[in-house]
């Protein structure tokens, strides 16, 4: 009795330990005297060892190995209940560490430490090697935190080469490593099989290492400022992204932090960050997918609230990458978009009914405006989807509504942006709009019908602009702006509809309505430009007619749709060829427009190209790109802004004070107030006089009163001169 006695203890604490209770893991000298109690046992009882083996193998099964094992065990809390699952990685870690790490001194991590580990872990993949890294890497992605953090960690790193050599291995390796491990396929992957995965015995012994990894990773995903890494360390963690299946809290945290990098980020990180979250709903499908619609859509309302001609690249590349998103799963991108498009749709009803000044800026500002493209740009590509469609019609109408709200000449560019996107949305779906009359209307406008009073002006972008001051508004280069454009979108408009068997009829009204404008304007270039219109709208129309003498079928056969069939698919209508010499002219103009005044903004969005092509590179090349990516300047330890020369420091200062003016010159989006020309409008005379005095220009700073008129140095060297020619007359 008395030998059994310590064989019942050390069953009691073997099966606490299987149990997984979360409780501390033993120490190296506690696992030793286990298994040497297990033997003597062998020796003094050999009946009831024999009756362990045949009903509880497992408690007898204590390698060399595992003794290695019990050592590491402190790195996570391995076994704490399935409920209670990453809470916070950090938090597990540190309860743990701070047991045991507070009278343990620190091990200081060398290069040769690292190398070890890492060839043990290359030949055998022993699990002591494993565990030692994986304290190293939490020791790196802790670099710089508070002390009181620092002080929970097992080891201390000291060089930024082995801060290096630990980031590149464990993020190049760790998901290799982690899928040997727990047999799984190398690469990609289901959430089924990390699901059925979670209840087997190999994911209870292995799952420590996988919530380190990914724990340790975000956190210092989190702390990084340096684009180059933070996209580095997404492109390795997005072949770890299906194992966020088993932890839901991490899964949120990694879906946040992906978008906050996604809309505040610069140069590749914007496109890392979307392939990042694109993986997520691929694979994890429901578990992620609200959350990352909702979230990606907030981001981009908060990045397109202003909008200058340097940041409308860059706002078309991010209303671009949201919509590649929703075309993960279009049912459910269909029910989000059905509830954005209906807080837009409560925006301009509101509008619409109260008819208040702060109604109207609600609707005429940059972020409904950006929604509205957004929408547009997702209807164009998925509008043929049945899942899609039914948001074309609801979409098309308060886009119309909110070209219609304030017919004024001021947002006559704000009109303009509605007419392309409901052409667009006409040409990807194949649904008639009534474009034609909120154009030929912008006609009749006296601002654009009459002599201008303002000179000819400066340049006009239109897309940069929703509202335009009244000087501008009699200026030639804004008159000359607008009527092109509105012939450019007619012509858009008619020449969809140009193969259409009504076609005669469809363009009989804005024909006469065109030969009134080229009458009635006194502009030579745009009676040209009209005159031209007309000429191919009445060979178009010509054209149609004789080939509806040559059918037979009524009106309302389905055999219509048939109708010029094979000429269509040509685009061999003369009007179809007119529109693409106009766009081609429209290109030319706007490009002329952002290299005369807009050089900021010249690569806002070329990024996205350039850093595509770099991210589809092969594997083999990550190493390479690991060891320039990952360097010692991102150490707190070293301070690469010292090592800059003084003069370094002011050019750059100069430069960014150049391009801050730049981006203020070219800003000239106003606060929406509603104003007016009109006379007969006491509403919009009102706000127009608040408009006027917002426009006064500010005091000018005290700096410009303190420099010194600018004096030619040419001219002092000259009359310096002058002055020793005549000394040496007179001394002559």
């Amino acid at each position: 009795m008395e030998a059994k006695n310590p064989v019942k203890k050390s069953k009691l604490g073997k099966r606490k330990s299987d149990e997984g209770s979360g409780k501390s893991s033993k120490s190296v000298g506690e696992a030793k005297e286990h298994k040497e109690q297990l033997e003597r046992l062998h020796e003094k009882d050999p009946e009831f060892y024999d009756y362990l083996k045949q009903h509880g193998e497992e408690l007898l099964q204590f390698a060399d190995e595992d003794i290695e094992d019990d050592s590491d065990t402190n790195l996570e809390d391995e076994e704490t209940q399935e409920g209670d699952e990453i809470e916070e990685d950090e938090e597990t870690i540190d309860h743990e560490v701070k047991k045991k790490g507070k009278d343990t001194p620190k091990k200081v991590v060398t290069t040769e430490m690292v190398d070890s580990w890492c060839n043990t872990i290359q030949e055998t993949g022993k699990l002591s090697a494993i565990h030692s890294l994986m304290k190293a890497f939490r020791t790196a992605c802790h670099y710089g935190d508070d002390k009181e953090d620092e002080s929970t960690l097992d080891f201390s790193i000291m060089s930024s080469s082995v801060f290096n050599k630990v980031m590149v291995f464990v993020l190049n390796n760790m998901d290799g490593i982690i899928r040997n491990l727990l047999e799984l396929p190398a690469f990609g992957g289901k959430k089924e099989t990390i699901i059925d995965l979670m209840t087997t015995k190999r994911w209870k012994n292995y799952n420590h290492l996988v919530k380190s990894y990914l724990g340790n990773a975000l956190h210092v995903l989190r702390q990084m400022t340096d684009t180059d890494m933070i996209s580095f360390t997404l492109r390795c963690l997005k072949h770890s992204s299906i194992f966020l299946a088993a932890f839901p809290i991490l899964l949120r945290k990694y879906v946040k932090t992906a978008i906050d990098l996604w809309g505040l980020g610069g140069g590749a990180l914007p496109i890392s960050s979307l392939l990042f979250l694109r993986d997520l709903c691929i694979r994890l499908g429901s578990d992620c997918l609200d959350e990352c619609f909702k979230g990606i859509y907030k981001a981009y309302v908060l990045n397109c609230q202003f909008m200058n001609a340097a940041k409308l690249q860059h706002v078309q590349f991010l209303g671009n990458c949201v919509i590649e998103l929703y075309g993960v799963d279009l049912p459910t991108a269909y029910q989000h978009a059905f509830i954005f498009i209906r807080q837009l749709a409560m925006i301009l009803r509101e509008a619409l009914s109260s008819k208040t000044k702060e109604a109207f800026r609600k609707v005429y500002e940059w972020k409904f405006m950006n929604c509205l493209e957004l929408w547009t740009g997702a209807v164009c590509a998925y509008g043929s989807e049945a899942d899609f469609r039914p948001v074309v019609y609801p979409l098309a109408q308060i886009i119309y509504g909110a070209a219609r709200l304030v017919p004024t000449a001021r947002y006559l560019s704000l009109r303009l942006r509605c007419i392309r996107m409901l052409n667009r949305i006409a040409a990807s779906t194949g649904t008639f709009t009534p474009v034609s009359m909120l154009l030929l209307d912008m006609l009749e406008m006296k601002e654009l019908n009459r002599p201008t009073t303002g000179g000819v002006g400066k340049a006009v972008d239109l897309r940069t602009v929703l509202k335009v001051s009244k000087p501008t508004l009699k200026t030639r280069a804004f008159q000359e702006a607008c009527v092109l454009s509105v012939v450019d979108e007619l012509a858009e408009h008619l020449a969809q509809w140009s193969y259409s068997i009504a076609f005669p009829e469809l363009s009989f009204i804005p024909g006469v309505r065109l030969r009134s404008f080229c009458k009635s304007t006194k502009v030579e270039r745009f009676r040209r430009a009209t005159r031209e219109l007309i000429r191919q709208i009445e060979a178009n129309s010509q054209f149609i007619t004789e080939r509806r003498k040559a059918i037979s079928f009524l009106p309302n056969d389905p055999a219509v749709v048939s109708f010029l069939e094979e000429e269509k698919k040509s685009e061999a209508s003369l009007l179809s060829q007119y529109v693409t010499t106009l766009r081609q002219i429209a290109q030319q103009r706007y490009d002329s427009l952002v290299e005369s005044s807009v050089l900021v903004g010249e690569n806002s969005a070329v990024f996205g190209k350039r850093k595509i092509q770099e991210s589809d590179e092969e594997d083999d090349t990550r190493d390479e790109e690991a060891s320039t990516v990952f360097s010692s300047s991102w150490l707190p330890g070293v301070d690469t802004k010292k090592k800059e020369p003084k003069d370094g420091k002011k050019k750059k200062k100069r430069n960014t004070e150049q391009e801050e003016r730049v981006a203020i010159d070219e800003d000239i989006v106003e606060e929406l107030v509603l104003s007016s020309d009109e006379e007969d409008d006491p509403l919009s005379e009102s706000l127009s006089d608040e408009d006027e005095e917002e426009r006064k220009p500010a005091p000018s700073k005290p700096e410009n009163k303190k420099q010194k008129p600018f004096t030619n140095p040419s001219k002092k060297k000259g009359k310096s001169q002058a002055k020793k020619s005549r000394k040496r007359k007179s001394a002559k």
